[in-house]
């Protein structure tokens, strides 16, 4: 019994042995991995049209703006009647100040004025009666010429006199702070009780029917954006697109930026963009050029030249083509890569040209219009400078 124990125990042993090679050897690939196909995704290149474009971020400009405060007088603020947002007409009183003193000096000028003109009658008058008397020879020339002179000296002290009340007029006017101009209230910088000075705001006053879109651009665009360049304008505050001109450009560039200051006009009626905010402008260069369309990830770029895999028949084959442009994670290449080509996106950096592969057709994206400036917004990444 015991020997039959150690024979079938070392069959057992001698069958587990067996098995557990053949399993190990059933396990070994006998084909070599670069004779398999490569596993990449691909998409299908569009047919596409594109053209240049220009993008600059600017900021929307009230057409007139005035900071209200006094002009002539230093005092404190009485009232403020307006508050941010009100719409007031021109010539509407927009706050007062506490002009007391003003007043009396004005006053007291006046009365001045008033007394140095009785003195001055007087004088001529009393002129004029010496003049009779030389007639008799009871008066000297000397005598004479003596009151004529002081007759113009009390003239000179009254025109000085009125002067100075004219000054004291404005002054006591400046009390009363008005608007220059119809439209709206932007700010109010101070409240009844504050002191203000000349050069001081009171409220800062805004006229939004015509709004001013500023942009400093580079010096290389001079030569395509003159007068009257039709322009896309993007108010990020309402999401709002309009299309407008170039209304100016200066022609000369800051010298610490090298860049030159661009205003377009946006008649504005009803009101509706709010000033101190960021607009995006888009300007189309050139015309619109025959291109074909494929994801950035798609290819190498170098200069003005994109390598790509493109799938043909099982294998990857590396071309070179002419790159046009480039816009929001898109490449435009020449037609020389034919729309409905299939080039790799993923896996393309393990390739070597001619290498089989096993191909995943990934979804194109749905196509955007690219041929102006009707889709400029859409097509571009915010804040991209061109």
């Amino acid at each position: 019994m015991i020997r039959l124990g150690l024979l079938l125990g070392s069959g057992a042993l001698a069958a587990l042995g067996i098995g557990l090679v053949v399993h190990q050897g059933a396990g070994v690939n006998h084909v070599a991995l670069d004779s398999l196909p490569r596993g990449v995704t691909v998409v299908e290149a569009q047919a596409a049209e594109y053209r240049a474009i220009r993008r600059y971020v600017g900021t929307i400009q009230p057409w007139i703006e005035a900071h209200v405060g006094p002009q002539l007088i230093s005092a404190y603020v009485d009232s403020v009647r307006v508050r941010p947002g009100d719409l007031v007409e021109k010539g509407q009183v927009i706050a007062t100040l506490d002009c007391r003193n003003a007043a009396a000096s004005s006053e007291a000028v006046a009365m001045q004025a008033r007394a140095l003109e009785v003195e001055r009658q007087a004088l001529a008058h009393e002129s004029a009666r010496v003049a009779e008397l030389k007639q008799g020879g009871f008066a000297s020339a000397n005598e004479i010429e003596k009151r004529q002179a002081e007759t113009t000296s009390k003239g000179a002290q009254l025109l000085e006199t009125q002067a100075r009340m004219r000054r004291a007029t404005l002054e006591v006017n400046d009390c009363i702070l008005r608007a220059p101009f119809t439209g709206e209230i932007a700010d109010r910088e101070a409240d009844p009780g504050a002191f203000v000075r000349p050069g001081s705001a009171v409220a800062t006053l805004v006229d939004r029917t015509t709004v001013r879109v500023v942009a400093d651009v580079p010096e290389d665009d001079f030569a395509v954006l003159g007068k009257e360049t039709d322009v896309l304008v993007h108010a990020l505050a309402t999401n709002r697109t309009l299309t407008a001109k170039v209304a100016r450009i200066s022609p000369s560039a800051d010298r610490a930026t090298r860049t030159l200051h661009l205003e377009i006009d946006v008649h504005d009626e009803a009101r509706s963009l709010p000033t101190g905010t960021t607009a995006e402008l888009v300007v189309d260069i050139g015309s619109a050029r025959t291109a074909t369309e494929i994801p950035l990830a798609a290819a190498d770029i170098r200069g003005n030249k994109a390598t790509v895999f493109v799938v043909e028949a099982a294998f990857a084959h590396k071309r070179v083509f002419e790159l046009i442009g480039e816009r929001a994670g898109t490449i435009y290449l020449s037609p020389a890569l034919v729309a409905g080509s299939r080039v790799v996106t993923e896996g393309r950096g393990s390739l070597e040209d001619g290498d089989r592969v096993a191909a995943a057709v990934e979804p194109s994206a749905p196509p955007l219009a690219r041929a102006g400036l009707t889709a400029a917004f859409s097509v571009a990444t915010p804040g991209a400078a061109r």
